[in-house]
């Protein structure tokens, strides 16, 4: 089971790297990362171009919402203003809910599941598990959104909304 001590990190040169080249998959309106800022009065000064703000206060109640949008991504980063406690909590919280979801959907598949030899024609149980949940990487940015803006605030490609005078005096959090 994982921890918040053995969630995946992510640096902010890797992520700028995989998002810039995912760039082209966005444009196409099939983005296979998504990237969830779970800041809450603090989401001011930035953010990472298209991440979803998903205020950590609200997560519980958005989280099964969350998990029903981001099942066909490939990769779910998460993080917050340093990635110290919202971010990695975020990270796990999905995680045990989208393992939730995914063994009560699987039961009631079970429970529906057609007789061994009644099969309908031309589907079988391999076609049934090609349509099961995709594999999900669920990462954390390291040094959360003030690392981020450190290297890439002014980054038009992979920050939006960005305010240098907000950030020049450190983080105020």
């Amino acid at each position: 089971m994982t921890t918040i001590g053995t969630l995946q990190r992510v640096s902010a040169a890797s992520l700028s790297k995989i998002l810039l080249g995912a760039q082209d998959a966005v444009a196409a309106g099939d983005p296979t990362i998504a990237v969830i800022d779970v800041r809450d009065d603090d989401y001011i000064g930035g953010h990472i171009k298209g991440s979803q703000n998903v205020p950590s206060r609200s997560l519980d109640a958005m989280l099964p919402t969350l998990v029903r949008q981001l099942q066909d991504k490939e990769t779910v980063v998460f993080h917050c203003a340093l990635s110290q406690q919202r971010g990695p909590s975020a990270a796990l919280r999905y995680l045990r809910e989208r393992e939730r979801l995914l063994a009560s959907r699987k039961a009631r598949e079970e429970d529906r599941a057609v007789p061994a030899g009644e099969e309908e024609e031309g589907k079988s149980a391999a076609a049934a598990e090609e349509t099961g949940p995709k594999e999900q990487k669920v990462l954390v940015l390291d040094r959360g959104f003030v690392g981020w803006q450190e290297l890439y605030g002014t980054d038009e490609r992979l920050t939006e909304g960005y305010r240098k005078e907000l950030w020049e005096d450190g983080y105020w959090g």
